[in-house]
């Protein structure tokens, strides 16, 4: 499992995210993952159009918007297609 940083600037106005770490396999199972998966209980590593498209002023209106850096190995304990922690632009 791998860490990712995942940015985007699609939407980057108040009350959106601007970037998150996620635990993934690869770089594009990691930007299918939305980072408002634990606040609006998005299923993770599943790209749902629907969802993603009801929450699309939080974050990138696609995976094809977000750009995606790994940035290491994650420990055995994370589970797989997670959200690690966001960072939320609260207004």
């Amino acid at each position: 499992m791998n860490l990712y940083l995942l940015s985007q600037k699609v939407n980057n106005d108040y009350d959106t995210f601007d970037s998150c770490v996620v635990a993934a396999e690869t770089p594009t199972s990691a930007k299918d993952i939305h980072p408002a998966t634990l606040r609006y209980n998005i299923k993770p590593g599943d790209y749902d159009e629907k969802a993603w498209e009801s929450h699309n002023t939080t974050w990138a209106n696609s995976p094809a918007d977000v750009k995606c850096i790994y940035i290491g190995v994650a420990s055995a304990s994370i589970k797989k297609e997670c959200v690690i922690c966001t960072s939320f632009n609260a207004g």
